[in-house]
């Protein structure tokens, strides 16, 4: 079992749809028996509150739903659960390190490195109100995510 946490600063946006895009990527690959897929946030602002509704709006329109997603923060115990931890920019990484530290174990990544788009962030559209710049760099990090898993899988 391949378990992911993508980690943004509320939860309530990118985190949630990279979790839910990816539940829907893998079911639509056959292979969802094999991934456990969360998300969480590094902030406490939002702890509690549902996916925030232009975003859940954003799921919708491609048939994925997220109904009972509550924001939380993430914890040091997730970091030693998880195999993969998924940032969406530079900052959380940095909001991060009390919960993963030095991460010795190199579970840290921002998403966008895993389809040759290393060092880019993914747009927030909690500042830009683009949700489908957001749902692009989702998709295409996901998409970049689960391929190398499966390949290493291969293995």
């Amino acid at each position: 079992m391949v378990k992911i946490l993508f980690i943004c600063h509320g939860n309530i946006c990118r985190s949630p749809m990279a979790e839910y895009i990816m539940k829907d990527m893998v079911k639509q690959l056959g292979i969802d028996d094999h991934y456990e897929i969360s998300s969480a946030a590094t902030s406490t602002e939002e702890i509690g509150n549902p996916v925030y509704p232009p975003a859940r709006k954003k799921l919708a329109e491609h048939h994925i739903g997220c109904k009972g997603h509550h924001a939380r923060q993430m914890t040091k115990e997730d970091y030693e659960y998880y195999d993969y931890l998924i940032f969406m920019d530079k900052w959380n990484i940095l909001n991060a390190r009390r919960f993963i530290g030095l991460d010795r174990q190199h579970k840290a990544s921002m998403l966008l490195d895993h389809c040759g788009r290393e060092g880019e962030q993914v747009a927030d559209p909690w500042y830009t109100d683009d949700f489908d710049a957001a749902w692009d760099d989702i998709e295409a990090g996901c998409e970049g995510l689960v391929g190398e898993i499966e390949k290493e899988m291969e293995l």
